[in-house]
């Protein structure tokens, strides 16, 4: 009885040892289900629901490269059509060549054009445009968030209207800031005699009617600065927003971290000392069965 009591001991001693150098190797004191199943599934969630938050950090990094290069193209297109306004002022004086100022002009628009079109990010376009392509759609949606209640998850997003920031409409209903039509006020009309992208004044005189028009392209050009004002301002409160986001999610992302940590990490100085004491044990145990087993040979040597 007292070997098989120390062989008992010793085999449990040597159990509690295995479990102990597991949790050392691993540093996790539930590195399965069969460690403590409840603990194990929400560990598992929440390393699921981790790893989504990083795919929607990702997103807000794609969200946020597009939202600078329409920015950029904004204000970019804001200092060109800023000299256009100042080419069509200097129109206003009487006897220039406005040919010649037509051809200044010409350029600017051009350059206005390539901004446009050139302001692409992962296929992304918000300023040249076709809205009558198939599946055009005018609201942006940037991945925002990953959550999940009572079991049931969601995704949030940040919306951006894009309608009032395109500067190009290659749909001939579309209307852009700069290839919209414009009235005599220089406002967007569907009534409107002209737009900005192919204004051209070589043709005016110093007529009093030719002298209205060049006022409603100068008050067109004015109405387009303050237009694309709006735009710069709605994609930088957009971008604001973004960065408010990204900060969030990482914050959240590290909090979950450390809930999880507190679920399953083992403590390492516990664990230390758990495993000397039980290598101590065993050592002992080993000793209590070699006593129990020659108590037995003691016995025997009483029959020889």
């Amino acid at each position: 009885m007292a070997a098989r009591t120390a062989l008992q001991t010793l085999t449990q001693t040597n159990r509690n040892m295995d479990i102990t150098q597991s949790r050392i190797a691993t540093g996790q004191k539930v590195a399965s289900a069969q460690d403590n199943a409840a603990y194990w599934s929400i560990a598992t969630t929440m390393r699921s629901d981790n790893a989504a938050l990083s795919t929607v950090q990702d997103a807000l990094g794609l969200g946020s490269a597009t939202v600078d290069v329409a920015n950029n193209a904004i204000e970019s297109s804001i200092d060109v059509m800023s000299e256009i306004k100042k080419k069509l002022v200097a129109a206003r004086e009487p006897g220039v060549d406005k040919s010649k100022i037509q051809t200044e002009i010409a350029e600017l628009q051009n350059t206005l054009q390539s901004v446009a079109d050139a302001s692409v990010f992962s296929g992304e376009n918000w300023l040249s445009v076709n809205s009558g392509v198939t599946g055009y759609n005018a609201s942006k949606q940037i991945v925002a968030s990953f959550t999940r209640t009572a079991g049931a998850v969601s995704i949030g997003t940040i919306t951006i209207n894009t309608a009032n920031v395109k500067l190009y409409d290659a749909d001939t209903t579309g209307v852009g800031i700069l290839d919209g039509s414009r009235n005599s006020a220089g406002a967007l009309s569907t009534t409107g005699t002209f737009a900005l992208s192919t204004v051209s004044i070589s043709a005016l005189t110093d007529s009093a009617a030719d002298i209205t028009t060049l006022n409603s392209y100068i008050a067109g050009a004015d109405a387009a600065i303050a237009s694309m004002t709006t735009a710069g301002a709605t994609l930088g409160a957009v971008k604001s927003r973004i960065t408010l986001q990204k900060d969030f999610i990482a914050g959240l992302k590290d909090a979950i971290e450390n809930g999880i940590g507190q679920l399953v990490d083992a403590d390492m100085n516990e664990e230390s000392t758990r495993l000397q004491a039980l290598q101590v044990q065993a050592q002992l145990g080993i000793q209590a069965l070699s006593i129990a087993n020659q108590s037995s040979q003691n016995i025997l040597s009483l029959f020889r």
